[in-house]
């Protein structure tokens, strides 16, 4: 799990919460269900089952592969549409094309990460490069989708494309945590990915029996995702392993802490931490739509059938 690291911690700027603090209960552990997104690439649903509110701005997140493919297998999604929200793609391991509507559009592989502002509508293909299917190999990554207020659902489209080496890099005080700080701020550190909806995203690797107590602004909800590996979450030390979103509740700081003895296939324990400042808006979701109201979403299929969400660019062979 390549994404974007450094040979010596202690070199980076260390965080660590205020002893006084008060730590974010954990209020519930929840398991992914597996299951087959776009041509067939498999995926972990990291949010089902937990209730909107402990969510919001979030919508949803897939945690994609981790998966070795053999030459021909790697697959991707054909064209679709979205309107109302932001798309964050972070590849781990190995690399994704992307195309869009509005223009945007590129090559991300270990370690970046492609942030899609739908707004108003537009069309997106996300697929392997042709090497890729050629040779197959290693592929690992997440798309985790950002609702947009009403006041921001039908702005201009807009994309970022954020190379690992932008993100901001700090450490634990005993350097046994690095932390990728992809978006938001974390300690007055920020990332370079910019959000309409106030949230922090961050990839955490915690080397075995490694401990961070982090600063978490009071106003965002906390979670916390299992990429690979197994530890606790919260004060009280509660299990989490591969596949498994932790809620934290209220507080002013969160724990997370890597087992002593890690699996067999992952030398580290990999989290990522998600904050955000809730919308507490009527949400309506169908597909890849996500409105206010019933009323929009209808309209949302009507423009798309109507082409009014843009056409299929023939461009870079992508989606011919």
């Amino acid at each position: 799990m390549p994404a974007v690291t450094v040979e010596n911690p202690l070199t980076l700027p260390r965080v660590v919460a205020p002893a006084d603090a008060a730590p974010r209960p954990v209020l519930a552990v929840t398991t992914a269900p597996q299951g087959f997104e776009g041509e067939g690439f498999p995926v972990r649903r990291a949010f089902a089952g937990i209730n909107y509110q402990y969510l919001d701005p979030f919508i949803m997140m897939d945690q994609m592969g981790e998966v070795e493919y053999a030459p021909g297998e790697p697959k991707g999604t054909p064209w679709h549409p979205h309107r109302g929200f932001e798309t964050v793609t972070y590849i781990v391991d190995g690399t994704f094309d992307h195309q869009d509507s509005n223009g945007g559009g590129g090559t991300i592989t270990n370690g970046d990460t492609q942030w899609m502002t739908a707004g108003s509508g537009l069309l997106h293909i996300e697929a392997p490069p042709e090497s890729l299917v050629v040779s197959g190999g290693l592929f690992h990554g997440l798309q985790l989708w950002v609702n947009l207020p009403a006041s921001d659902k039908m702005m201009t489209p807009r994309y970022q494309d954020i190379r690992g080496g932008q993100v901001q890099l700090l450490t634990s005080p005993d350097g046994g945590a690095l932390l990728r700080v992809i978006a938001g701020e974390l300690d007055g550190h920020q990332g370079p990915g910019i959000t309409h909806t106030p949230i922090t995203m961050i990839h955490a690797t915690l080397r075995p029996g490694a401990e961070i107590t982090l600063p978490w602004r009071e106003d965002f909800n906390g979670l916390a995702y299992v990429m690979a590996g197994r530890g606790t979450v919260g004060a009280e030390h509660r299990p989490v392993h591969l596949g498994q979103t932790a809620v934290f509740g209220r507080g002013a700081s969160l724990t997370v802490r890597a087992d002593e003895k890690q699996d067999s296939h992952t030398p580290d324990l990999e989290v990522v931490l998600l904050g955000g400042r809730p919308i507490r808006e009527p949400m309506a979701h169908y597909g890849p739509f996500v409105m206010n109201t019933q009323a929009e979403l209808r309209q949302a299929f009507e423009d798309f059938q109507a082409g009014r969400l843009g056409t299929v660019p023939a461009v870079h062979g992508m989606g011919e």
